[in-house]
C-alpha cells in the first residue's frame, strides 16, 4: 500500500510571482517588493498564506447580514444552518442564476441530479469518506440496517453515473454540471457565518477528457470563466495556482496566456512532485475584512483518479481508457455571499453590486399627496427590470434617506411639486453622485446600463415600504 503521507513529507515546495510579462519573482526575494506595492491584496494575501496574520476576528458580514435582514441563525437547527429572508433569498438566487449561465450557456454543460444521501457501505462512497475525516453527516433511515450518510460533495452521484455511461471518443470533452446541496459537518469552533457552515450549496462542473492536453483546454475555459464571474461580483481576489513543477514549465505558454486574461499577477506554488491527482489546480481567493482569505472557485486538472472511480471511455479502436477530469467549482453560492458582503463593508460607504442589491432604488415622496404619483412612476421603472420601493410611511424625509442609507440602497429618487410639474427627476446615488432633470427615459436607459445584462429577478415583497414585514423585530 502507499504511503502517501510519506510521499508527501518528500515533497519540496517553491513559491514564486509570476507577472503578466512572464517574468518570475521568488516570494522572498527583494525584486518582489515593487509589485507588491502595486497590487496590495497580493501582499495581503502572502502574509496570510505564511500563517502571520495576527487577526482572528469574527467576520463583520454577520451583524450585517442579520441588520439587512438577509441572513440568520435558526435555533431549531443544527449550528452551521440558516434562515434566508426574502432579501437574502434573492440575493442567493442571482448568484445561482449567475452560475447557471456560465455553465449551461456559456459552457453548454449537461445538467444532472443526483441524491443527497448515501449508503456507507458502498465500497467507493466509504473510500471518499475515509479521507474526509469523520465530516459527515450520518442519516438514520427506519426500518434500514444499512447505515446513509449525506453527501459532502457532488462527486458520490456524478462519478457513479458517468461510470455507469458508454462514453466514447466521439462524446469528448463532456461537460456535467450539477448544482448540488452538500453537508459538511465543520467543527463548531471552525463555524462562522457564512464563510465556514455545515449546509452549502455548490454549483459544480466536471469536464471529461480524452487526453492531458484536451483536458488542460478544458482547465483554461473553465478559468477564464471563473475569472468573469469573480469580476461581476465585484470584490477583491487573489489568484493562486499550485502546480506540479515539471507540468508548470512544460506548459508555462498556456498559464501565462490566462494570467494575461487577468492582467494582474499571480501567487504560484510549485511543487517538486504529485502530492494529490491533480496536476494543476487554480484558486479564486477573496480578502475579507480582517485580512482573511477564503477560496471561492477552483479549477482542478485530475491526471489519475478516473481510473479509480471506473470512469472509462472507448478510443478510436474500441479500447477503454481512462479520462482526464477537470474538477470545477464555481464556489458555494453561501460563501459567494459572504465575500460580497465583506467586500462591501471594506467600501466608505457599504453597498452591493447593483445588479445584486435587493432594493436598487428607493422612491421617497415628501408627503402622502405625491404617493400615487411615486406608484405610477415605480410601475413604469418595474416593466423595465428595476426593483423599487416607495417610502410611504409617515416620517420626515430627512428620516427616509437616512433610513435608505442605512439600508444600502444604491440610489433614491425624492418626489415632490417640481417633480410632479417638470416630469423631471434628480437621482442620488449612495456613494454621494447626483444625476439632476433626468427624464423618465433617460432614467431607464441609465438603469439597464447599470444592470449590464447581469442576471434580473422580481422580488416578492409589497412596493410600499409600510406593508413590508420586519423579520427582525
Amino acid at each position: 500500500m502507499i504511503n502517501r503521507e510519506m510521499i508527501n513529507s518528500k515533497i519540496e515546495k517553491r513559491q514564486i510571482i509570476l507577472d503578466v510579462d512572464g517574468q518570475e519573482y521568488d516570494v522572498d526575494s527583494i525584486d518582489i517588493k515593487n509589485i507588491l506595492k502595486k497590487y496590495d491584496v497580493l501582499s495581503r494575501f502572502l502574509i496570510d498564506e505564511k500563517g502571520l496574520r495576527k487577526s482572528k476576528e469574527m467576520p463583520k458580514s454577520i451583524s450585517a447580514m442579520q441588520r439587512l435582514e438577509l441572513v440568520d441563525y435558526e435555533s431549531a437547527s443544527d449550528s452551521g444552518h440558516f434562515r434566508f429572508y426574502p432579501k437574502g433569498n434573492l440575493i442567493f438566487d442571482l448568484i445561482k442564476d449567475w452560475a447557471d449561465e456560465i455553465a449551461l450557456n456559456r459552457l453548454d454543460s449537461l445538467k444532472i441530479e443526483t441524491p443527497l444521501i448515501y449508503d456507507y457501505n458502498e465500497p467507493d462512497i466509504k473510500e471518499q469518506v475515509k479521507s474526509f475525516h469523520e465530516r459527515h453527516y450520518v442519516v438514520n433511515a427506519p426500518g434500514k440496517d444499512r447505515e446513509f450518510i449525506l453527501r459532502f460533495a457532488g462527486d458520490f452521484g456524478l462519478f457513479r453515473m458517468l461510470k455507469d455511461t458508454k462514453l466514447s471518443y466521439r462524446n469528448l470533452p463532456l461537460r456535467v454540471y450539477e448544482y448540488s446541496k452538500s453537508f459538511r459537518y465543520e467543527k463548531s469552533g471552525e463555524l462562522a457565518g457564512l464563510k465556514r457552515l455545515r449546509a452549502f450549496s455548490m454549483p459544480d462542473i466536471h469536464s471529461f477528457a480524452r487526453n492531458i492536453e484536451e483536458g488542460f483546454h478544458e482547465y483554461k475555459e473553465l478559468y477564464k470563466n471563473y475569472y468573469d464571474l469573480a469580476k461581476a461580483m465585484d470584490i477583491n481576489f487573489v489568484i493562486v495556482f499550485r502546480a506540479v513543477e515539471d507540468f508548470y514549465y512544460k506548459h508555462k505558454e498556456e498559464i501565462q496566456e490566462l494570467v494575461s486574461y487577468g492582467g494582474v499577477p499571480v501567487f504560484i506554488e510549485l511543487l517538486s512532485d504529485m502530492k494529490h491527482y491533480w496536476a494543476i489546480k487554480s484558486e479564486f481567493q477573496a480578502i475579507d475584512c480582517s485580512n482573511g482569505f477564503l477560496q471561492l472557485s477552483t479549477v482542478q486538472l485530475d491526471v489519475k483518479d478516473a481510473d479509480i472511480y471506473g470512469i472509462r471511455y472507448a478510443n478510436s479502436e474500441g479500447i477503454k481508457k481512462g479520462c482526464i477530469i477537470c474538477h470545477s467549482s464555481i464556489g458555494s453560492i453561501e460563501r459567494w455571499m459572504y465575500a460580497i458582503l465583506e467586500a462591501s463593508l471594506m467600501k466608505d460607504k457599504p453597498e452591493l453590486p447593483y445588479w445584486l442589491s435587493p432594493v436598487q432604488l428607493r422612491i421617497l415622496p415628501i408627503n402622502d399627496k405625491f404617493c400615487e404619483y411615486a406608484k405610477n412612476i415605480a410601475l413604469i421603472l418595474k416593466r423595465h427590470s428595476v426593483r423599487i420601493e416607495i417610502d410611504d410611511r409617515d416620517e420626515r424625509l430627512g428620516r427616509k434617506i437616512r433610513d435608505a442609507q442605512k439600508n444600502w440602497v444604491p440610489f433614491i429618487m425624492v418626489i415632490g411639486e417640481d417633480e410632479v410639474q417638470n416630469n423631471m427627476y434628480d437621482l442620488k446615488a449612495r456613494n454621494g453622485d447626483e444625476l439632476k432633470n433626468m427624464s423618465l427615459k433617460n432614467m431607464i436607459e441609465f438603469f439597464i446600463k447599470e444592470q449590464n445584462n447581469m442576471p434580473f429577478r422580481k422580488i416578492n415583497l409589497s412596493m410600499k415600504l409600510s406593508r413590508q414585514p420586519v423579520f427582525r423585530g
